[in-house]
C-alpha cells in the first residue's frame, strides 16, 4: 500500500496547505493573515500616493525633466481656476487595481528606458518624442479620451454654451465619431514636430 506522504510536489504541497497546522492555532493564522492584508493594503497606498505626485514624476527620472517643465507651464497645471491636472490624471486609470497594473507596467518601461538611455539627453528625447506621443494618442483613442473625460463633462448641455465655432467638431464627439486627442494634441506637453 501507497504511503499518503508519497507523492508528486504538487500533491505534497496541497495537502500540507489544506491540512489543520500542528503549530500554529486558527486564530494566529487569521490575526497573522489579517495583519499581512493590513500592510500590504496601506503599504500600496502609500507607495502610489509617494510616486503618484508631479515632484516624483518630474525628478526621480531623468528623462521627464523636460516634459515636467511643459507640464508646469501649461493650462493644466497653470489655470484660472486653480484646478490643477498631475500626471496620474491624465497618464494612468483611476481606480483599483488598474491603476496598480498601469504604475507596474510604466514603471517597468521607465526604468528600463532609464537603463538603457533611450532618452537620457534632451536630443535624445527629442528624437524619440513623436513615437512616445503617438504611443499615448493611440491610447487616448482607444478608451474614448477617458482621462479627458474624467475631468472635463461634455453633454449636450455643455456643447450648448461653448463658441459657436467649436459646436460642429464637438458633435462629433457626442455621437461618437471622434474623441478629444483627435483635435487636442499637445495640451500638457509641447506637441512632437
Amino acid at each position: 500500500m501507497a504511503n499518503p506522504s508519497e507523492g508528486g510536489i504538487i500533491r505534497r504541497t496541497w495537502r500540507g496547505l489544506t491540512s489543520p497546522s500542528a503549530r500554529w492555532s486558527v486564530l494566529s493564522l487569521l490575526v497573522l493573515g489579517v495583519i499581512l492584508g493590513l500592510v500590504a493594503t496601506v503599504g500600496t497606498q502609500v507607495m502610489v500616493h509617494a510616486t503618484g505626485t508631479d515632484q516624483f514624476c518630474g525628478t526621480a527620472c531623468h528623462s521627464m525633466q523636460w516634459v515636467a517643465k511643459e507640464h508646469a507651464a501649461s493650462g493644466h497645471h497653470m489655470n484660472r481656476t486653480g484646478v490643477k491636472a498631475g500626471c496620474h490624471d491624465c497618464h494612468l486609470p483611476r481606480g483599483y487595481p488598474m491603476v496598480l497594473w498601469d504604475k507596474a507596467k510604466a514603471g517597468t518601461k521607465d526604468i528600463i528606458g532609464e537603463m538603457k538611455g533611450v532618452i537620457s539627453t534632451e536630443e535624445k528625447f527629442k528624437k524619440e518624442r513623436k513615437r512616445m506621443a503617438e504611443e499615448v494618442w493611440e491610447e487616448y483613442k482607444g478608451n474614448n479620451s477617458q482621462a479627458c473625460r474624467n475631468c472635463h463633462v461634455f453633454s449636450k448641455e455643455v456643447l450648448a454654451k461653448q463658441k459657436e465655432f467649436v459646436q460642429p467638431m464637438h458633435q462629433q464627439v457626442l455621437e461618437g465619431k471622434a474623441t478629444c486627442v483627435d483635435c487636442h494634441k499637445g495640451i500638457a506637453h509641447t506637441a512632437p514636430e
